[in-house]
Formats: C-alpha cells, sequence, structure tokens
C-alpha cells in the first residue's frame, strides 16, 4: 500500500460518518433526459401558399407519435397529420405547440 492510499484509509477509519460506496447518488431521470429536444419548424414551400407548424426530432415509434400527434390536434382544435416521425400541424401554431410540448413533459425549441 502506498503512502497516500495508508493515509486515505487512516482517514476514512477516523471519520466514521462519512457516506461508505462508491456508487454516486443519481437522482430519477425523467421523460425528458431520454427524449432529445424537438424543434419546431415554420414551412411555407410547397404547400401551395399555406402555412405549416412542422415537430421533428422524434425518437419514439411512429405509433407513439401518432398518438402525441392525435392528442396535439384535439387540445390546438386544428387539423395536421404524422408521418416519417413527423408532426405537421396546419397554420402557424408555433407557440402553442411549444406550450404543449413543454406541458407534455418533452424539451422544444422554435427554429
Amino acid at each position: 500500500m502506498n503512502d497516500w492510499q495508508a493515509g486515505l484509509q487512516a482517514f476514512l477509519d477516523s471519520n466514521p460518518d462519512l457516506p461508505q460506496g462508491e456508487e454516486p447518488i443519481v437522482e430519477s431521470e425523467e421523460k425528458t433526459s431520454s427524449q432529445p429536444r424537438l424543434d419546431i419548424i415554420l414551412e411555407k414551400k410547397g404547400r401551395g401558399g399555406k402555412i405549416a407548424t412542422i415537430v421533428t426530432g422524434f425518437t419514439m415509434t411512429d405509433e407513439e407519435v401518432d398518438s402525441l400527434a392525435s392528442k396535439m390536434k384535439s387540445s390546438l382544435g386544428t387539423g395536421g397529420s404524422a408521418r416519417g416521425g413527423e408532426i405537421l400541424i396546419q397554420g402557424d401554431k408555433r407557440e402553442a405547440v411549444l406550450k404543449f410540448l413543454t406541458k407534455q413533459g418533452y424539451k422544444a425549441r422554435i427554429i
């Protein structure tokens, strides 16, 4: 045993109140830590002059994205669709979508 190891062991032995163990204390993770940040985009091109709000960045299954899109559409009172891991909401609803996603526990930003 090296001098510093012996000194450390002596310190630990003389201070029994110190926490023991090698595992750091980790707080429980929320849903947002496993889900990356979602991007909310306003798209105008290729839609015949109509505006759409697009939400991208999902890592969940298509069924889960469909379910979230359904909840979002009914909450916002607007039409839209979910395909290819993205949610499309009709109209400029960026702020409302951001509030909805934040309330649901997702990290999101408007681009």
